[in-house]
């Protein structure tokens, strides 16, 4: 990796995270004219990862890919914004000043906007690390191609999952949904899709306890913890784990930013966290409904927000280079 160099310059906005919620942040703060940089790993974030977006007001079908496109492309209309696809270590508070740091370099800002959204939950069974991308999967619209005409089985209930199956039946023979609760729990025009789709077979009440390997090292099948059709093992050539995600606040108690018990972060109807000058929004924040536009909603408060802190602020700046 090349040495790492700061940026000297401060920002008025810095938003950590490329997603729904940092891109229409970034798209008010250049209605602001605040001299913004976004930071994210993947522009676009999740949403890429969506098949079919259908619930995004303004918009009755699209890719989540073509949303994410959208967003990024009136982002960046703004002068003043500036985005980067970089994978954001670190955040630090120096003063008045903070300064985030990417694998490519380091950067200052008078406000953070985290918009830094959450990874996979893992399932947390044997086999499940060791055949990663050899059948087990986080991803349908990512991974699901490669299983035309195979078996696969979907781990989870919730709405996230039952669009995991449905996508996989563009490809798959045959897709399992195996779930821990008495019934599956999608929005309703999903749960009507999945029990429409012949293809779908749901197994409830039941947990996956191993995903198993062939000789040659790929998925061959699940566990279970109870039989089914008279027994645990149960055939299939991909597990696709739809188990929730986790936030990804990891810098967030060095900045004494405060976190629920979900390590989500908590902010108030405006999108501010405890610590001034730090704002929130999307799927890392304590909020129940998280959905695209909900997050790019939170997203613009938060720039409204930032943008009343950087004009009410009495902190002078200086004009050259950041003296930590």
């Amino acid at each position: 990796m090349a040495e790492r160099k700061a940026d000297k310059k401060i920002r008025d906005v810095i938003i950590i995270g490329a997603g729904c919620s940092g891109l229409a942040a970034a798209v008010y703060c250049g209605r602001f004219l605040l001299k913004t940089l976004v930071v994210g790993e993947i522009i676009g974030g999740v949403i890429i990862t969506t098949d079919v977006v259908e619930n995004y007001p303004g918009f009755i079908r699209l890719t989540g890919t073509e949303l994410a496109k959208k967003l990024e492309d009136h982002a960046r209309d703004y002068k003043s914004v500036e985005i980067r696809e970089e994978k954001v270590l670190d955040a630090e508070k120096h003063g008045n000043i903070f300064k985030v740091t990417t694998e490519e370099g380091s950067y200052y800002g008078r406000t953070l906007i985290v918009a830094s959204g959450t990874e996979y939950r893992k399932l947390d069974v044997p086999g499940e690390k060791e055949l990663a991308n050899r059948g087990v999967h986080y991803c349908a619209l990512c991974d699901g191609a490669i299983y035309k005409d195979k078996v696969a089985a979907v781990i989870g209930g919730s709405d996230s999952a039952a669009k995991e199956a449905l996508v996989l039946t563009q490809w798959a023979k045959k897709v399992y949904m195996v779930y821990r609760g008495e019934k599956i729990r999608p929005e309703p025009v999903n749960y009507e899709r999945v029990m429409a789709n012949k293809k779908i077979e749901i197994i409830s009440s039941t947990n996956v306890t191993r995903i198993n390997g062939s000789s040659n090292n790929v998925v061959s099948g699940i566990s279970l913890d109870k039989p089914y059709k008279g027994s645990r093992e149960l055939a299939v050539d991909a597990a696709f784990v739809a188990i929730g995600h986790i936030p990804l606040t990891g810098f967030a108690k060095k900045l004494g930013i405060k976190t629920n018990d979900k390590g989500e972060i908590m902010i108030d109807r405006n999108s501010r966290t405890n610590v001034p000058g730090i704002f929130a929004s999307g799927d890392v924040v304590d909020t129940n409904f998280k959905q695209a536009i909900t997050g790019a909603a939170e997203g613009v408060l938060a720039a409204y927000a930032a943008y009343q802190h950087v004009n009410d602020s009495k902190v002078i700046l200086p004009t050259g280079d950041v003296h930590e």
